[in-house]
């Protein structure tokens, strides 16, 4: 499925918004946002069309510096999540969105990427909120977000986030379900052993405001302490989609191909800094979604050749994130 529900309105915006004024204004409206009942989410989707890149190499090379991605013209799904991210932020911080945009938890991510989008090339990119789902903590959303060139969808992206002590529409399960979204109701884990890493990231304290710098998101539990601490962590924390994308680029461009899949799904945060254990391996046949809930799979219903990839805090057992690419 692509596109919008058919029950949609579309909110055609001149320009990609900043994701700075979008933080200020989430920041503000969240106070206000409660919960008052069953969650209903603004039946609305945000467009922008006509996005040149040409003007974005100096922002792709840093990008590809500090991920470790090489050099290329091609944008990695990583960074095209970056460039759509405001437009999926406009959305969240709408006056009718009903879940506040502070204390929202990232919980997992599942992106395609359908045709190579290259540097120069003009976008169309939206975005929009749909899926809430009960979670036993509150309620669970998606968060879509497409990039389609000469019309036709390029990338398409679908963040799930955790809006805690909300409920979700009657049934539990909305009636519009996401492209390729998580299950309803979350699901208990299996326990977890870690596997024998294949590489170690020192992470130092800067790495939040390196990662805030070239993605846009300033939010202040990755660039402050105290920000941190206001929101219940000890130290700031890397984003969820810096460790993400570093994973992304290990596995490499020539391992995952033109056209892939790539997943992640969030467990405990990275505190800053801190030394991460990774492994990534690949597998030749997934026995199921035990391995992950977002194993990828075939049109037939079979499991799909991946690279998986894990990453944990060094010399512990604590899991951070868990995910795969799968090419295509």
């Amino acid at each position: 499925m692509t596109g919008a529900p058919a029950s949609y309105g579309v909110t055609e915006l001149a320009e990609l918004p900043k994701l700075g004024g979008l933080f200020v204004k989430g920041v503000a409206g969240s106070a206000g946002k409660r919960p008052k009942g069953a969650v209903r989410l603004p039946e609305t989707a945000y467009q922008v069309a006509d996005v040149d890149t040409a003007g974005e190499a100096t922002h792709l090379a840093a990008y590809q510096r500090l991920l470790g991605e090489p050099s290329s013209e091609v944008l990695p799904a990583g960074f095209l999540h970056v460039l759509a991210f405001p437009l999926a932020t406009a959305v969240m911080v709408r006056g009718d969105f009903p879940l506040p945009l502070l204390g929202m938890v990232h919980l997992r991510n599942v992106a395609r990427v359908l045709r190579p989008v290259r540097l120069g090339e003009t976008l169309e990119v939206r975005a929009w909120a749909q899926g809430a789902r009960a979670h036993r903590r509150g309620v669970q959303v998606d968060l879509v977000a497409e990039v389609l060139v000469g019309g036709k969808l390029a990338y398409q992206g679908v963040s799930t986030y955790l809006a805690k002590g909300f409920t979700a529409p009657d049934g539990g399960a909305a009636a519009q379900e996401a492209p390729d979204a998580a299950p309803a109701t979350d699901t208990p884990r299996e326990e977890w052993t870690a596997p024998l890493p294949t590489a170690r990231w020192t992470l130092g304290g800067g790495t939040g405001r390196a990662y805030g710098a070239v993605s846009g998101d300033q939010n202040p539990i990755h660039t402050s302490s105290l920000g941190a601490k206001a929101f219940g962590f000890p130290r700031a924390i890397a984003h969820g989609m810096y460790t993400a994308a570093r994973a992304l680029a290990e596995v490499g461009p020539a391992r995952r191909g033109d056209t892939y899949e790539w997943t992640v799904e969030f467990f405990k945060p990275v505190l800053l800094p801190s030394t991460v254990d990774v492994a990534i391996r690949y597998v030749e046949d997934l026995p199921s979604a035990a391995d992950t809930e977002l194993a990828p799979t075939s049109e037939d219903g079979s499991a799909r050749k991946s690279f998986v990839y894990d990453g944990w805090r060094s010399g512990k057992n604590t899991r951070h994130f868990q995910g795969t690419v799968t090419p295509h």
